[in-house]
């Protein structure tokens, strides 16, 4: 393959993207669509946001292109559930939706993609010694599989700049991945949307009136591309994977491994609202952006590059184990490190204990200043 094809698209959706979010700034404070602060919000003012639009019709203009480099004709598959996710994020980003709503959005997007033959695994060439697997269960695992993607990625856009940089990291990883197997189609697209990301970035970390944010408008496309490449990844055929520097039964654990930051923030921020009772969607600053920018007064800009930091040497140490290390011991290393972090983490007045005294102390003021409100006034006479 010509390196002009990836020059192009990289440096075409690099500067759609930069050329175009001035106007999408400008519209979205004409209409006074910003996104307004509130109690849980890490931004002081007014900010506009739908940044993710740029995103949409850049991609939808790429796919186009791309449309006769496809096997299976991924491009016409991609597009209905881009346009679904781009559809329900905006109207989100607008008035905000029920988690419920996002996901059956989500289910419909998913489905296009699962009805794809590109995207069917077969098999999990060894993965804890399992080979092929039913029909239905590929439908099973690759719905849960996108759809955990797609709400992760999601919920890590909570500070400036971190979803864009985890990202950035993540489809730098497949790029590479698909460029060794020759997967060229996923190859463009990968660089297409870091083309977008790495544009937005400059805006998201601006302390002008260029400030934006990419919205759910944004998170839920890259997310939804990010789980498409992801579940390709993991359908790869047994030959493709030759190519790659990590033993073929390692791939589960590999992929997971790229995924580690929304992940391992999803999991952890679910298991904290859940042992409080809470629906798993409810919102809070329990993640782990804001544990950094709370607790160890880091701004945005170092704790969105600690965390994406921390994803790359990540992978990196998962591949060079996955070259010679069998699943037992790989999986070993991923278990301690998820324990070592949600271990760190929970000291720092995210446990649940702190959690359950938190709301036991509110609770108690709550009646506190009911029973003051409830007190009739004392009566006053005059005197001459």
């Amino acid at each position: 393959m010509s390196l002009y094809y990836p020059i192009l698209f990289f440096t075409g959706s690099y500067i759609l993207t930069f050329l175009t979010i001035p106007k999408i700034i400008g519209l979205v404070e004409y209409k006074n669509l910003m996104d307004s602060p509130n109690n849980r919000s890490s931004h002081v003012k007014k900010t506009p946001t739908l940044g993710g639009v740029s995103f949409f019709y850049t991609l939808i203009l790429a796919l186009f292109f791309l449309r006769n480099w496809s096997s299976y004709e991924e491009s016409i598959y991609i597009m209905p559930g881009l346009t679904v996710l781009f559809i329900i994020g905006l109207k989100d980003d607008l008035v905000v939706l029920s988690p419920y709503t996002k996901l059956a959005a989500q289910l419909i997007s998913v489905f296009f993609i699962l009805s794809n033959e590109s995207f069917m695994i077969h098999s999990l060439n060894g993965f804890m010694g399992i080979y092929e697997i039913p029909f239905y269960v590929y439908y099973i695992v690759g719905g849960f599989i996108m759809v955990t993607i797609i709400n992760a990625y999601n919920l890590i856009d909570g500070i400036d700049g971190l979803a864009a940089i985890v990202g950035i990291i993540i489809l730098i990883i497949y790029a590479t991945i698909f460029y060794m197997t020759k997967e060229y189609f996923f190859l463009l697209i990968s660089l297409t949307l870091n083309g977008c990301l790495i544009a937005f970035l400059k805006f998201n970390f601006s302390t002008t009136d260029q400030k934006i944010f990419m919205g759910d408008t944004g998170s839920l496309i890259v997310g939804y591309i990010i789980s498409i490449l992801t579940l390709k990844f993991l359908a790869l055929s047994p030959e493709d994977y030759d190519n790659l520097p990590f033993l073929i039964e390692n791939i589960p654990l590999i992929a997971i491994s790229i995924l580690i930051v929304p992940l391992f923030d999803t999991a952890r921020v679910f298991t904290i609202r859940l042992a409080n009772k809470r629906s798993p969607f409810s919102a809070d600053r329990n993640h782990t952006h804001h544990i950094l920018i709370d607790y160890f007064k880091l701004s945005h800009k170092k704790a969105s590059l600690i965390i994406g930091t921390f994803n790359l040497l990540f992978v990196y140490l998962f591949i060079i184990l996955g070259s010679t290390s069998y699943n037992f011991w790989l999986a070993t290393v991923l278990v301690i490190t998820v324990i070592l972090l949600g271990y760190f983490f929970y000291r720092y007045n995210y446990s649940f204990s702190n959690i359950k005294r938190r709301i036991r102390f509110k609770r108690k003021i709550n009646k506190i200043e009911q029973k003051i409100k409830k007190k009739p006034p004392s009566s006053s006479t005059e005197q001459d």
